[in-house]
C-alpha cells in the first residue's frame, strides 16, 4: 500500500506512472547491490513490498544490508554457498542457481511484492548457470500478470537481450 502525497509542484492531470519497471544494473566496479538496496529503502518507506534474493553471497554470513532491511520489513533471502567463477564444484555451483531462480519464479509469481531485486542474477546468466531465455520468459510473464511489479537485476556482464 503506497503512501499517498500531495506535492505542490505537480499539475492537477498528473497520473503516476503504473507500469513497472525493469532495471539493471550493471557493469565494473563497486555499487550495483548497493543501488539496488538504496530503491528498495526508498520503496520500503513509502509501503511498497520489498523482496531481494542474493546468488552469490553465502547464507551462513549476515551483511550489514541484512540488518538495515530486517528493520525496514524488507524480505531478503541470501542463498549462496559461496560459489564464484573460480569455482571447485561447478555441478553444486548449478544446483545452487537452480534452487536460487527456483525461489525467485515462486516470488515471481506470487503477486504478493511491489518489488523484487535478484541480486548477482547476472553473474549466473553470464558463465551460463541458467538459460537466459528461461530468464526472460518468467520475469515478461510476471510483468504480464503484474504490470505494475519492478524487477531489478544486478551482476556484471549483463546479457543483451536482458
Amino acid at each position: 500500500m503506497a503512501i499517498e502525497r500531495k506535492y505542490k509542484w505537480r499539475r492537477e492531470d498528473y497520473q503516476e506512472q503504473t507500469r513497472g519497471l525493469l532495471i539493471v544494473h550493471t557493469g565494473n566496479g563497486k555499487g550495483k547491490t548497493t543501488c539496488a538496496l538504496g530503491l528498495m529503502m526508498r520503496a520500503a518507506g513509502q509501503g511498497l513490498r520489498c523482496c531481494m534474493i542474493q546468488f552469490m553471497k553465502s547464507r551462513t554470513d549476515r551483511y550489514g544490508e541484512h540488518v538495515s532491511a530486517e528493520k525496514l520489513g524488507i524480505e531478503v533471502h541470501t542463498m549462496g554457498d559461496g560459489f564464484t567463477w573460480d569455482t571447485k564444484n561447478p555441478e553444486q555451483d548449478r544446483q545452487t542457481a537452480r534452487a536460487t531462480w527456483n525461489l525467485c519464479v515462486e516470488k515471481l509469481r506470487s503477486g504478493d511484492y511491489d518489488l523484487l531485486v535478484f541480486d548477482e542474477l547476472v553473474y549466473v546468466l553470464s558463465y551460463e548457470m541458467l538459460p537466459v531465455a528461461e530468464v526472460l520468459e518468467e520475469i515478461h510473464a510476471a510483468r504480464e500478470r503484474q504490470p505494475s511489479l519492478h524487477i531489478v537485476v544486478t551482476g556484471r556482464d549483463a546479457p543483451r537481450e536482458l
